[in-house]
Order: C-alpha cells, then sequence, then structure tokens
C-alpha cells in the first residue's frame, strides 16, 4: 500500500513538472509563433506611451517593449501596441490580450501578489511632487518642505490628499487645500491662480507643464513624498517569460552602467572586460539560458539603446517633459538605479 501511495506521489509530481514546464513555455512559444509581442501601453501619456505626428508609437515605455522585441526577434519593430486605461490594464494582461504590459500602475504588494501578475524590474521611479508658482508667493520655494502657508490644488478623496497630509504634519507645516474632483479641474485651478501649488505624480506634472502658455513661470520642485516604482508587468506562472522580461531591462541598465550605448556597440565586441564580453554574448550563455541568441544584447542596444538612451530621448532634459535623471539615475550616479550583474 505504502509503495502504491508513492509511486502514486511521485506519479502526481512529475505530471505537475510537465505542466508547469508546458507553462512557462507557453508565452515565448506564443510571441515567437505571431511573430510580433503584443505590448500594453497607456493612452496618451506623453514622453512614456504616445502616437507622434506620424501615428507611430514613441515613448519611455514604449521604447522598453520595443527592446523586448529586438531581443525576440532582432527587429525592434516586431511589436504591436495596444492602448489601454488603467481599469483595462491588468484584465487585458490575465486574459492574455497583450503579453507583457509596460503602463502607469505602480508596482505594491497587492498588485504582485493577488492578481497573479509579476513586476519585473522598475523603468521609472515616479511618485508624488510639488510643481509651483513662483508669481503666487511659493517663490522662495526650492524643496517641498519650503511650502509652509501655501495653497494648493488636489483631488478630494484621492491618495494625493492623503500623501499630502501626511507631509505637511510630518514637517509642522501648515496648507490651504482647494478641493476639486478631479486631477484635471485641479489643474485649471492651478492655471486660474486658485492656488500657489499643484501636487500629483511627478511625471503627469511635467506632462501638464509643458502644455501651460507660460511654462517658464512654474517649476517642479525636485521631491517625491511617495513612492510609485513603474515597470513592465507579466502573468505569473511563467518563468520563462519573467526571467527574458527581467533581464532584457537589466541588460539595458547594465549597458550604461558600463558605457555601452548604441553609438559604440561594435567596438564594444572587442573588449576584454569580462563585464562587457558576457553583456554583449561573447563569454557567456546568458541567451541561450533564456532561449534567446547570445548576442541579444546587441540587438537590443543597437536599435534602442541603454537605459540612459531611452530616457534621454523620450522624458530627458531636451525634450518637453525637460524631466532630470534625479533617483533615475544609475547608482554609479548619484540615483538609485540598479541591476544584477549580467554574469
Amino acid at each position: 500500500m505504502k509503495t502504491r501511495s508513492l509511486i502514486a506521489a511521485k506519479l502526481a509530481v512529475l505530471g505537475m513538472m510537465v505542466l508547469g514546464s508546458q507553462a512557462q513555455a507557453a508565452t515565448l512559444d506564443k510571441v515567437l509563433d505571431a511573430g510580433e509581442l503584443e505590448c500594453g501601453v497607456s493612452d496618451d501619456r506623453p514622453g512614456f506611451s504616445q502616437k507622434d505626428r506620424n501615428g507611430r508609437w514613441a515613448g519611455l515605455n514604449v521604447d522598453t517593449c520595443r527592446a523586448f522585441a529586438a531581443a525576440l526577434f532582432g527587429d525592434a519593430d516586431a511589436v504591436n501596441f495596444t492602448p489601454l486605461t488603467e481599469a483595462e490594464a491588468f484584465t487585458a494582461l490575465q486574459t492574455g490580450e497583450i503579453d507583457v504590459l509596460t503602463g502607469s500602475s505602480a508596482w505594491t504588494a497587492t498588485r504582485d501578489s493577488a492578481l497573479e501578475l509579476n513586476f519585473t524590474g522598475i523603468n521609472f521611479h515616479d511618485g508624488q511632487g510639488f510643481m509651483v508658482k513662483a508669481a503666487l508667493g511659493a517663490e522662495r520655494a526650492e524643496r517641498a518642505d519650503q511650502l509652509d502657508n501655501t495653497a494648493i490644488c488636489m483631488q478630494s478623496g484621492s491618495m494625493a490628499e492623503l500623501n499630502i497630509a501626511d507631509y505637511f504634519r510630518e514637517n509642522d507645516m501648515r496648507y490651504e487645500a482647494v478641493m476639486t474632483d478631479s486631477f484635471e479641474a485641479s489643474a485649471e485651478g492651478f492655471q486660474r491662480d486658485q492656488c500657489d501649488v499643484l501636487s500629483a505624480d511627478i511625471s503627469k506634472l511635467a506632462a501638464l507643464r509643458q502644455q501651460l502658455d507660460n511654462p517658464d513661470d512654474t517649476e517642479i520642485l525636485p521631491d517625491r513624498i511617495s513612492k510609485k516604482p513603474l515597470g513592465p508587468v507579466v502573468r505569473q506562472g511563467d518563468d520563462e517569460w519573467f526571467n527574458i522580461i527581467k533581464w532584457v531591462l537589466y541588460g539595458q541598465i547594465n549597458a550604461e552602467e558600463h558605457g555601452i550605448d548604441s553609438e559604440n556597440i561594435e567596438a564594444m565586441r572587442d573588449s576584454s572586460n569580462p563585464a562587457i564580453q558576457g553583456l554583449i554574448g561573447r563569454d557567456a550563455r546568458t541567451g541561450e539560458i533564456l532561449g534567446l541568441e547570445d548576442n541579444f544584447m546587441v540587438d537590443v542596444i543597437s536599435q534602442v539603446g541603454h537605459y540612459g538612451e531611452m530616457f534621454d530621448r523620450n522624458v530627458g532634459p531636451d525634450t518637453p517633459l525637460g524631466l532630470e535623471r534625479g533617483i533615475n539615475a544609475l547608482w554609479t550616479e548619484g540615483g538609485i538605479l540598479y541591476a544584477p550583474p549580467f554574469r
């Protein structure tokens, strides 16, 4: 009896292993068979995912998906973009409508655990900040802790309202709350001089600022009073696909750290640096382990660039959003952007 039970148990475990192996290969096989990647992005989010004048998708999150396509097919354009609202995004991923999501929903414990989804890394550290008008009493404010006794436009019942209350309480400051029923209404109130300060995610403030008639009359303070880590999301239960998405992003971060960019990638093939050799597939089996070509990062970097190139091209100081790297700088440059070694 014990022998039969043991055999049955072993067969059950073997069955689960086979099923698990099949599930792990499902997404990669599906994508390769389709010949293109299905990527979900936020609809009309300046700097991150928005159609340009020629109807071509552009932005940091768009380039992130183009990097995945380059790794998979050797062609950064082998990707189809599906615009999604925040309410639609997770469902589209759960049902298999898209293969990967690069939207605007933050990485949290609940989303990472209860929704059967996996966040694979961070491609932008966002967070709640403040935009001030110099002409309305905030002229001396260079930091958030200098906003005492200012009027702040905010959406009633939002997380932003709670974060502001907590921050001002912790710093023993006072403020006048100018309540509205939406961010758009708060932004309109700010433009009509109904408040000195507008508070929202830094990326959202930057997108609004570029649309103002006189953007130079405003300033986005460098402080963040909340954490909003953003990055690619995949379905749980597919470790192979999870690893591919994760290590392409990590590869781009490592490439910037080692000075490998889209212009010098060919010259770097002759480097004797072991870290560089591993990244470009000369002395490592990372590609084979992931189910990709060993030189997959060469395609990624040559066609899309390293992380810093994506940032500067889409949201950096010379773009309409005009964002500094800040905490999105490499850990070696005073930021918190960090990736495990590519070995």
